[in-house]
């Protein structure tokens, strides 16, 4: 995969390309499917596979030799191959550098949420260069305050990397909290949207920092207009929201949405062909997106 980094035709030497413009141009080439590399103990028994670190590697290599090539974004669930201890980390730095050289954005799924130095260690694990799992984004949590995210926002901004922030996710435990109204009327959701534009403000094609947001959630909940950055939307297909349901959630035009499958494309292994023929159907339900370098 080619660096995030390009000469400055004014003569500074090199400068980092932004993660908001190589996402946006990695979705005008390949389209906005994120697609997850999940090794879930269930899909490797689907897959007639031993729930062992042999298992999740032959899943895990296997499904992304099918998948990387064919997606914008790769999401790989951290947690699966963290059960496995370092033999599964191992694993995962594996599945890290193939879906790189097969040309996607490695969005690594591991919800990562602390404060000061403990937040900077974190972010380094994941997003300095040459770190053995370094990825082009992750998922963070916000509820330990969004300002503790600090050190995750500087490394990411430095390194040309990503951040994609909880906000309103699709799980029934969330609501009572992510749907609290603060004392300016907003949600604690909404506050959080608000918090990422504030970062994403004047950037092109949009910022870095995203958010995540259920796609099964209810129509109107978040105001998405100002946040200049993209949307991973996790709940399309097996959770059962449709390419319908992303209109009427994100706009008739939901540029900058990452519609994220996992099992749905998943289940149809352990044939190559016939995982990158999931990943071809799934596309082909999505529709035609408009321009990604504009907002929805």
């Amino acid at each position: 995969m080619k660096e995030a980094r390009k000469k400055d035709r004014s003569g500074g030497g090199e400068v980092t390309e932004t993660f908001g413009k190589r996402l946006a141009d990695a979705v005008s080439a390949r389209g906005p499917l994120c697609a997850g590399i999940d090794p879930h103990p269930g899909l490797l028994k689907a897959w007639n596979l031993p729930v062992n670190v042999q298992g999740i590697e032959k899943f895990a290599l296997t499904a992304t030799e099918a998948i990387a090539g064919e997606v914008s974004v790769v999401k790989p669930q951290s947690a699966f191959f963290e059960a496995f201890g370092a033999a599964g980390v191992a694993v995962l730095e594996r599945v890290v550098r193939l879906a790189k050289e097969a040309g996607a954005l490695v969005l690594l799924d591991v919800k990562r949420g602390d404060i000061g130095s403990t937040m900077a260690a974190y972010t380094a694990a994941y997003l300095a260069a040459g770190a053995e799992l370094e990825a082009d984004a992750i998922t963070v949590s916000p509820y330990l305050g969004f300002g503790s995210l600090a050190p995750a926002l500087e490394t990411a901004s430095a390194g040309g990397k990503g951040l994609f922030v909880l906000a309103r996710t699709s799980n029934p435990e969330a609501q009572s909290l992510q749907n609290a109204v603060l004392g300016n009327g907003k949600t604690v959701a909404q506050g959080i949207v608000d918090a990422a534009a504030d970062v994403n403000a004047g950037a092109e094609p949009y910022g870095s920092v995203g958010v995540v947001v259920g796609a099964t959630i209810a129509a109107g909940e978040l105001d998405l207009g100002a946040l200049n950055g993209p949307v991973l939307a996790p709940g399309f297909g097996a959770q059962g929201a449709t390419a319908a349901d992303l209109r009427k959630l994100f706009g008739p035009r939901p540029n900058g949405v990452l519609p994220a499958s996992s099992r749905d494309i998943l289940k149809h292994g352990p044939g190559v062909d016939a995982l990158r023929a999931a990943v071809k159907r799934t596309q082909m339900s999505l529709g035609q997106m408009d321009d990604p370098q504009e907002n929805g």
